[in-house]
């Protein structure tokens, strides 16, 4: 039997629940991974609050993100065998196909091999971060060499990885935080500048910083009335990427102002569904491994499914600076 993560109502972490399951089988194009370690994502904790962009079909479980050692093939899956470690990308429906389980069942279009040289707690919690932030800055955003870049949340360990992603290109990263309070691990990050915007006027900083034009990009996860600060902070021709809605509030294109300005959403999605942009990425952040430059920023890891309540309570504390993990 498998352990998995349940829940069959919307709410609380408290709601979650480890129950013993079938031991999975794959079917065509399908693996089961012996699960490691899990990483955990804002998008969970909406997805159990029934706040995500899909509706959850209850009872169900959640989880994107794992890594682990294959342990059964189904037919039509080529690129892996038994033994092969590997990490799982978002590229699914959790409603199909949930992580939070000692084993777990995938589709294989949505599994990358994992370096030996990369553990099993970066390997679940790499692929998320760097491929949202290689895939909304470079794949669909355009960042180049030179261009500033405004990060938002960046405490984040999507806002970190879009800090590595930024440096990687030669970009400037310049990273927002609520409080000066977490400025220096932001830096110790590789941003190059931190505003505090509890503390800080953000359009005058960013303004001086980058000499008056305002920022290239904008790659934003709050979303909300503060697109509007942002607007004014993003030089003409700019672009505002949007790849999260953690402010809750319905966003609205800035027209007080007129803004010489492209404004965009992404979703990871974009990318994981297409096999050949998810070849491109890997092989992106793949690179960045190797060198060392991408290494994901660990906040804390929790052992045991049993502790998963505890996770995502700690998940929506916002006290975390990074990546949480949970080893089954």
């Amino acid at each position: 039997m498998a352990r998995t993560v349940r829940f069959s109502e919307l709410g609380d972490p408290d709601v979650l629940r480890v129950e013993e399951a079938p031991d999975p089988a794959p079917g065509p194009g399908e693996l089961v991974v012996d699960v490691a370690a899990i990483g955990l994502n804002r998008a969970e904790s909406m997805f159990r609050r029934g706040t995500y962009i899909e509706a959850p079909t209850l009872p169900a479980g959640l989880g994107y993100e794992c890594s682990g050692t294959v342990s059964a093939v189904g037919p039509e899956v080529t690129r892996f065998g038994v033994g092969d470690r590997v990490s799982v990308v978002p590229g699914f429906s959790m409603n199909d196909y949930p992580v939070y389980a000692d084993r777990a069942l995938v589709p294989a279009r949505a599994v990358v091999p994992l370096p030996d040289t990369t553990s099993w707690v970066d390997g679940a919690a790499v692929w998320m971060p760097f491929l949202v932030g290689y895939g909304g800055l470079v794949e669909t955003g355009g960042l180049r060499a030179g261009d500033h870049v405004v990060i938002t949340a960046a405490t984040s360990s999507v806002g970190l990885a879009a800090i590595a992603v930024a440096n990687r290109v030669g970009a400037v990263p310049i990273a927002t935080t609520r409080s000066s309070s977490k400025a220096q691990p932001l830096r110790d990050a590789g941003a190059a500048h931190v505003v505090a915007t509890a503390e800080e006027d953000l359009v005058a900083r960013v303004l001086e910083i980058t000499g008056g034009r305002g920022a290239e990009h904008v790659f934003d996860a709050v979303a909300g009335s503060g697109v509007a600060d942002l607007a004014r902070a993003t030089a003409r021709g700019g672009v505002i990427t949007i790849h999260g809605l953690l402010s809750g509030e319905p966003t609205i294109f800035p027209t007080e102002t007129l803004p010489d300005l492209w404004m965009r959403s992404y979703t990871l999605f974009a990318m994981t569904h297409d096999e050949e942009r998810l070849r491109r990425a890997g092989a992106f952040v793949g690179s960045g491994l190797r060198s060392g430059d991408f290494r994901p920023q660990v906040d804390r890891v929790f052992a045991g499914l049993d502790t998963i309540v505890e996770a995502h309570t700690y998940l929506e504390s916002n006290a975390q600076v990074g990546k949480i993990v949970v080893t089954p």
